[in-house]
């Protein structure tokens, strides 16, 4: 079998054109696509615990870590102690990161709209629905015991 025949090898190629687009965008503004996905998973109106930022996206808590310090630098989110559990730290945005979050998710939009139009909509739908189900595979489990070797 060759690689291009693999369903993982065309996610992970179309996983890395998104990410090149994306970052394409993204250098226009002086940011990253992963900053992006930060701005985007962070709730615009009551903010978002720390501990639930990586998993949300998908980061490992290193590369969350210096995302959000840079986040911080540039004066676009806050991090503050949880009233109800001062344990927690919630991740807020601040007036110009709900801006930058607003052009984040006016590029997704835009992505996707582009793709709608390239692919048509019945496709585009049929695909979306298709990557639901495999992330329901993954998400249930079903995947459990999964070994390569037999």
């Amino acid at each position: 079998m060759k690689p291009e025949e693999t369903i993982d090898f065309q996610i992970k190629l179309a996983w890395q054109s998104i990410g090149r687009l994306y970052n394409t965008v993204a250098e226009q503004y002086g940011t990253t696509w992963a900053t992006g996905n930060v701005l985007l998973a962070i709730d615009s109106e009551k903010g978002t615990p720390v501990t639930h930022l990586g998993p949300k996206i998908g980061l490992e808590a290193t590369s969350l870590s210096r995302i959000l310090r840079t986040l911080e630098e540039r004066d676009l989110i806050t991090r503050k102690p949880d009233i109800v559990d001062r344990r927690r730290v919630l991740v807020q945005l601040t007036a110009e990161g709900l801006k930058r979050r607003q052009d984040a998710k006016q590029a997704v939009i835009s992505f996707n709209n582009r793709l709608r139009k390239c692919l048509g909509n019945r496709e585009f739908e049929r695909c979306l629905n298709h990557l639901s189900k495999l992330n329901e595979v993954f998400d249930n489990d079903e995947m459990e015991g999964f070994n390569a070797l037999p």
